[in-house]
């Protein structure tokens, strides 16, 4: 329980899991509201992927791995599809191959391994054959894999999803708010998001680094913490981010937290 809690109307996480290993990247489905993640467990070398609703926080699959224990990651997701690549070799970034499993059953629907992802449409994945030069772009149908027809910028604009993240200020620009702890390098991530104020900050225990996370309502009362990370060497990227009236963290890298707001 947080050292804070008796000042707060509690708000309770919508979803809270753990997992055995780091979540390494998080990706959202707009159309079916699904956050998707890939978790890298670097001591088994093993990667798995993990598929939650942000409707009503089931989890439609958990631990599903592929053939290719460890030269894999999440490359996009689109109209409840998520899309996995390989790599082209052990010793560098270039992706190379797509697989597509269903979002919903973990199932997958197709592979393709002379295939490379360029970019994610608003009409769906465009694509190129690594086999071929010059490249030449497609846009293919992303439950079948089928090529649709050649890439068409007007048509094929680029697909931005609806995920706001804070900005990094000065811990000035929020002294409005009482802070409970001292402040570590004189900057916080902050966002305000329609009546909650949203702070995470770093803070100096002991010669370590911790991180929290506060949000507090319109007048300044605290309403949650959350002790996201603790005895760290180094200040961490931002710790959250809002989608849909959701906010999403990690905790101690592994633990995944979704909060209605």
């Amino acid at each position: 329980m947080s050292i804070f809690a008796v000042f707060m109307t509690p708000i309770l996480p919508f979803i809270s899991k753990i997992y055995q290993a780091p979540v390494w990247r998080m990706e959202i489905d707009e159309s079916s509201q699904t956050l998707f993640l890939e978790i890298r467990d670097h001591e088994a070398k093993q990667v798995s992927f993990s598929a939650l609703s942000l409707q009503n926080g089931d989890t439609y699959f958990e631990g599903l791995t592929t053939p290719e224990r460890w030269l894999t990651g999440i490359e996009a997701v689109y109209n409840g599809v998520l899309l996995l690549h390989n790599y082209q070799s052990a010793t560098g970034p270039v992706h190379k191959g797509l697989t597509a499993i269903d979002g919903t059953s973990g199932k997958e629907l197709w592979s393709n391994f002379t295939l490379a992802f360029d970019h994610l449409s608003v009409n769906g994945p465009v694509v190129y054959n690594t086999q071929l030069q010059p490249k030449k772009l497609f846009l293919i149908d992303v439950k079948t894999g089928n090529t649709l027809r050649g890439h068409e910028p007007v048509l094929d604009q680029p697909q931005y999803n609806q995920i706001i993240s804070p900005e990094l200020v000065p811990a000035a620009e929020v002294n409005n708010l009482y802070l409970p702890l001292s402040v570590h390098a004189n900057a916080v991530h902050y966002i305000s998001y329609n009546s909650f104020r949203i702070v995470s900050l770093h803070t100096l225990l002991q010669e370590h680094l911790e991180q929290h996370l506060f949000i507090f309502n319109e007048e300044g009362t605290l309403l949650y913490h959350d002790l996201l990370n603790n005895a760290i060497q180094k200040m961490q990227p931002e710790a959250f981010v809002l989608h849909n009236n959701q906010l999403i963290y990690l905790k101690n890298r592994s633990g995944l937290i979704v909060l209605n707001l």
